[in-house]
């Protein structure tokens, strides 16, 4: 039978994610609309991203924050474009996004010297195989694969490359370790909930020298300069963006991050994506048709948990009719309208991806679950009838 209890939100899409409980479109009321961005008024508002996320973060003084271009796709490129090819690079992928980035580096830059740690979706590459003499690339939480790094002791204070971190589905949910890393990027649309199109930047002391001291050999497109006529352009990181930012999203920005001092900065929005973790293990220890696509339980995402089927019927259905029945799940769900967008990435194996970041609700995700046992038993019986 159908659950009695729905889900308040139905929102779990991976991005854009669920907005903060309680927004509505007037928390964009005070937006500053119709005027410059590089007006007083403007670049006060996009500052004042920059410092209430720094805050909220924890970030040391030293290191810059900054918005810009292109989400945090637009971040990472910006990142690998400008930083890359000064010393050889060990690329670590283990799901969709750490394979675009291998291939921005080889067939795009066409970087010489590149080692690549790969490993199948629900695992980790040998992450004690990295060489931190050397640049090093990877994604501290997998989005596509549910894969986390549990922690960064493998990454050795005494380095000579930098670390370059992909944390887009990390940042806001998970306690970052700033001294071990020199590169973070990320975007509004995750952990926060803010719309698309805005990264965020932040760079190191030595991430800052080496885009002081070393010019790549290839032409930089415009919105990936950090060097503007000869020094290191602080104005970026002081609000002064590469590109047009929109003001109605900046202001979206500062919403998430005023909720997020509300409900206590870090560890308040730590705590949520942890709990909506818990209460999905919980569910999952005794349902036998599904289980983590991670099996080592450190390295499960706390944002986007991603599921596989295990059921026999399942299993033994080829690739193309597993991605269907997990359409058609997805697809009961969302005429219930109690979740929308489960499904998991197209890259992935078949199976569920479920958004638990800090603007979901815990309520939610444990209201969301029946439903799954529903809707996977509703398949099943049409297959047998």
């Amino acid at each position: 039978m159908k659950p009695n209890a729905r889900p308040a939100n139905p929102c779990f899409s991976s991005g854009p994610c669920a907005k903060r409980p309680g927004w509505t479109p007037q928390a964009l009321a005070d937006a500053c609309l119709g005027r410059s961005h590089r007006s007083k008024d403007g670049k006060a508002k996009l500052k004042e991203v920059i410092d209430r996320s720094r805050a909220i973060l924890g970030l040391p003084a030293d290191y810059r924050i900054g918005i810009v271009p292109g989400s945090d796709t637009g971040a990472v490129e910006l990142a690998l474009w400008s930083f890359l090819g000064a010393r050889g690079v060990d690329l670590l992928a283990w799901e969709s996004f750490g394979e675009g980035w291998i291939t921005d580096a080889v067939k795009q830059l066409k970087l010489k010297d590149v080692r690549t740690l790969r490993a199948d979706y629900g695992k980790l590459p040998a992450l004690a195989e990295a060489d931190f003499d050397r640049d090093v690339v990877f994604t501290w939480n997998g989005t596509t694969s549910g894969v986390r790094v549990p922690n960064a002791d493998w990454i050795k204070d005494e380095r000579q490359g930098l670390v370059i971190c992909d944390a887009t589905s990390a940042a806001f949910a998970m306690d970052l370790p700033w001294d071990k890393l020199d590169v973070v990027t990320y975007s509004w649309q995750k952990v926060l909930g803010g719309e698309a199109a805005h990264g965020m930047l932040v760079l190191s002391p030595r991430a800052v020298a080496r885009a002081q001291s070393y010019t790549p050999a290839w032409p930089l497109p415009k919105l990936f300069r950090l060097i503007s006529k000869g020094k290191f352009n602080e104005a970026i990181f002081a609000g002064e963006t590469i590109n047009t930012p929109s003001m109605l999203c900046a202001e979206d920005a500062l919403d998430g991050l005023k909720w997020a001092e509300r409900i206590g900065g870090l560890k308040g929005l730590v705590q949520r994506s942890e709990a909506n973790l818990t209460a999905i293990s919980t569910w999952v220890a005794k349902t036998p048709w599904v289980d983590f696509l991670a099996k080592d339980p450190r390295t499960r995402s706390c944002t986007s948990v991603c599921l596989e089927i295990t059921d026999d019927w399942f299993r033994h259905l080829g690739e193309e009719a597993q991605r269907a029945t997990v359409k058609r799940l997805e697809g009961l769900l969302d005429a219930e309208g109690v979740a929308h967008d489960i499904a998991g990435h197209r890259d992935a194996p078949p199976g569920l991806r479920i958004w638990t970041g800090a603007t979901v609700e815990r309520s939610d995700v444990e209201a969301l679950l029946p439903w799954l046992d529903w809707a996977y038993g509703e398949i099943r019986r049409a297959a047998a009838a």
